[in-house]
């Protein structure tokens, strides 16, 4: 079965950026310093170009950030995937308007929880629907839009 045509690279980013937008939920992986993986749905803010997260302090993805500041989030599906690699820490304080939009756009507010918030940072983004668009599959690398 033949694959749609490939998407070029701005119609790419403009995909990705709708669903920074748009999806409320993405993969999280991280892993302890000794190597041990995990994987955790998680709610995000899209915001000045870095994502917001939260989730419980003693959770393995809070502890795996404080430790290591490596993350790695996928949005969508395996035939139209988001992959972003990048760098997360934890938020000091955040003002009423952004934990608002967060818990607006989330359903739910960590702050009664005690939840901590983190920012990502991405350094490389990478996009593809079919094996036509791989080899073209980066959008970002160390931090910097390609297109």
């Amino acid at each position: 079965m033949p694959h749609a045509p490939a998407r070029n690279a701005e119609t790419r980013k403009a995909d990705i950026l709708h669903r920074l937008e748009s999806d409320v939920d993405a993969w999280v992986a991280t892993a302890s310093p000794d190597g041990t993986p995990y994987l955790m749905p998680l709610s995000f803010l899209w915001l000045d170009n870095t994502l917001l997260l939260s989730t419980a302090r003693k959770n393995p993805t809070s502890l795996n950030i404080q430790a290591t500041g490596l993350i790695q989030l996928s949005l969508g599906e395996t035939r139209d995937v988001v992959l972003i690699t990048g760098t997360a820490e934890l938020v000091d304080s955040l003002d009423d308007n952004t934990a608002n939009a967060f818990a607006k756009k989330a359903g739910f507010d960590p702050r009664p929880a005690n939840y901590p918030f983190f920012r990502v940072t991405p350094t490389r983004i990478q996009a593809w629907r079919e094996v036509n668009e791989i080899p073209t599959r980066d959008l970002m690398l160390e931090g910097n839009w390609l297109t």
